[in-house]
């Protein structure tokens, strides 16, 4: 008989290997239903690019779960940075399939911020998020995009596994925000980190450096010009993930980590850059 082995559990969701198949519930709550099911058929429709999902979603005891082949995580010793920016563009470059849902970004963010409570850092990232467009905090529609393209949607590293447990390809997991939309938004994660002092200058310029060799649309072609398409994303990410570690360190009843004190300070710098004239 094979054992189940946990592998996540946290913000409301439950990942359970047993031997080479993985079990994924969602967060309870979310909206997932028809729209999230054509998610997954796109994935599964790309199986060069993402750890197929083993058939459409199923409904256990009133959660949504999703079964996948497993797959080796990323090593954070040795972070593919390459191969990520080369896998990203890939994406981008695929058609966008029919019917294909817009993708959830905006709203995860205002969604971390309404789960904020009280207190001086919560307020400076309710500050930071308060300076970013009406459209990413839920107060206008998203506005048209020209080159829209399909996007993962809550890309980072740990978004990628490679194929089995040995040194097959490396592929996306995680499509519940799988959709259209300008692309910039897949690198808004890292940019933010980066930007924040979090992720090494060398690490970012070697994703950013492969996501352009191989063709990727998000940025310009040009060193340095990605900020002109970067800052608001990786502004609104920078919130996103401030609001999110607040909230896990309510949670534990425990102390901000120094990474944690950057993304508020980092808040405080946003907040004041908009209230500049």
């Amino acid at each position: 008989m094979v054992s189940a082995q946990v592998i996540y559990d946290r913000n409301g969701v439950l990942v359970v290997r047993a031997g080479d198949v993985v079990a994924k519930a969602h967060r309870p709550g979310r909206a997932l239903g028809p729209e999230f099911a054509r998610r997954v058929e796109i994935a599964a429709s790309l199986p060069e690019l993402f750890n197929t999902p083993l058939g459409p979603p199923l409904s256990v005891e009133g959660r949504t779960v999703t079964l996948e082949r497993y797959g080796t995580p990323v090593d954070p010793h040795d972070p593919p940075w390459e191969d990520a920016g080369r896998l990203l563009a890939a994406l981008h470059a695929v058609p966008v399939p029919a019917d294909t849902p817009s993708f959830g970004r905006p709203a995860r963010v205002a969604r971390a911020v309404s789960r904020l409570e009280d207190g001086e850092a919560a307020d400076a990232v309710r500050r930071a998020f308060a300076s970013l467009p009406a459209w990413v905090r839920g107060d206008a529609p998203v506005p048209d995009v020209t080159d829209e393209r399909l996007l993962h949607g809550d890309f980072h590293l740990g978004q990628l596994v490679r194929a089995g447990e040995g040194d097959g390809a490396w592929r996306f997991i995680d499509v519940e925000d799988v959709g259209r939309g300008d692309p910039v938004w897949d690198l808004a994660r890292l940019a933010a980190l980066y930007a924040t002092g979090i992720l090494a200058p060398d690490a970012w310029g070697r994703f950013l450096h492969a996501y352009r060799d191989a063709g990727g649309v998000a940025v310009p072609p040009d060193e340095g010009s990605e900020w002109t398409v970067l800052d608001m994303p990786s502004r609104a990410l920078v919130v996103q993930i401030a609001a999110t570690s607040l909230r896990l360190v309510a949670e534990q009843g425990r102390d901000l980590a120094p990474e944690e004190t950057g993304l508020v300070g980092a808040c405080v710098r946003i907040a004041e850059l908009s209230a500049l004239p």
